[in-house]
C-alpha cells in the first residue's frame, strides 16, 4: 500500500470528489439538477441511467470539459486547477487516434509526462493492452477493440489519479470487453480512481464498487454496487435493474 493510499481518508487526496448543488443546462433546458455527491478517493464508480439521464454531461463537468451552469465540483476539497486536470484522463467512447504508429500514440503521451524510463513503460504499456505485437502497425489500422485498448493505454501513460471512462465498451465484441474491464480492475486496485459511464448492468455487476444512478438528470441513488443491484431503494433502478423500460 502507499502512502497516498494510506492518506485517502485525509480532504487532500485529490481522487475524493464532493460535488454540491450541481446544475447545468443545454439550449435552456436543464440536464442536471441539484446533484449532491460524494465520493471516496478509492474504487471504481459506475455511473448509470437510461439513455438521456446525463450520465455523459456528469463526468464531463467532474474533469473540466464543461463547466456547470450552478453549483460546485471539488477535488480533495478544492476546485479544479490545471495541475489538477493534468492529474486526471478521460477516455471516450470513440477515441481519437494519432496518424502515427500504436507505439507513436503511447510514446506521445509518455513524453507530456517527461518520463525518463520511456522503453520500459512502452513495454510495459503495449502488454497492458495486448497490443506488443502490433507496436509498428498505424493506430487507425486496428480494429474497434484494439483502438479502444489503445486509447485507454495511452490514458494510463499519463499515470493518472483519476480516470474517466465514457461507454468504452459499448460497441465491443465480449472479448475486448472482459480485456478493458480486467484493466479497469488493475488499474483500480493499482489505486487510480475510476469512474466509468456504462448502459450495461451486467458491466456494472463485474467491476464497480459503488453506483450512481442518475434519473432524469437528478441522482436517484447513490449506493455500494451489491446493494444497488440486489435491493435498489428507488422505483427508478428497481425498474432499470429488472430491464424494464424508466420513464
Amino acid at each position: 500500500m502507499t502512502s497516498e493510499t494510506r492518506s485517502s481518508g485525509c480532504g487532500s487526496d485529490i481522487r475524493q470528489l464532493t460535488v454540491r448543488g450541481l446544475c447545468h443546462d443545454i439550449a435552456g433546458k436543464r440536464v442536471l439538477e441539484n446533484i449532491d455527491l460524494s465520493l471516496q478517493s478509492q474504487g471504481v464508480t459506475a455511473i448509470m441511467g437510461a439513455n438521456g439521464a446525463g450520465k455523459s454531461i456528469l463526468i464531463r463537468i467532474l474533469h473540466g470539459l464543461l463547466r456547470p451552469s450552478g453549483g460546485t465540483v471539488s477535488w480533495g476539497g478544492r476546485a479544479m486547477t490545471r495541475d489538477m486536470l493534468r492529474s486526471q484522463a478521460f477516455v471516450p467512447q470513440s477515441p481519437v487516434l494519432l496518424r502515427r504508429s500504436v507505439a507513436a500514440n503511447l510514446k506521445f503521451a509518455l513524453t507530456l509526462r517527461r518520463r525518463r524510463d520511456i522503453s520500459t513503460r512502452l513495454d510495459a504499456l503495449l502488454a497492458l493492452a495486448d497490443l506488443a505485437d502490433k507496436a509498428d502497425q498505424p493506430a487507425r489500422t486496428l480494429s474497434g477493440g484494439e483502438q479502444q485498448r489503445l486509447a485507454l493505454a495511452r490514458a494510463l501513460a499519463t499515470d493518472p489519479k483519476v480516470l474517466f471512462l465514457d461507454e468504452v465498451t459499448a460497441s465491443l465484441d465480449p472479448a475486448n470487453t472482459l480485456a478493458i474491464e480486467t484493466v479497469i480492475r488493475r488499474v483500480s486496485d493499482d489505486g487510480t480512481r475510476v469512474l466509468l459511464v456504462s448502459h450495461d448492468l451486467g458491466q456494472g455487476k463485474r467491476v464497480a464498487d459503488d453506483v450512481v444512478f442518475l434519473h432524469r438528470g437528478r441522482l436517484a441513488e447513490h449506493s455500494p454496487a451489491k446493494t444497488f443491484f440486489s435491493q435498489p431503494v428507488s422505483a427508478e433502478a428497481r425498474g432499470y435493474c429488472e430491464g424494464r423500460i424508466v420513464l
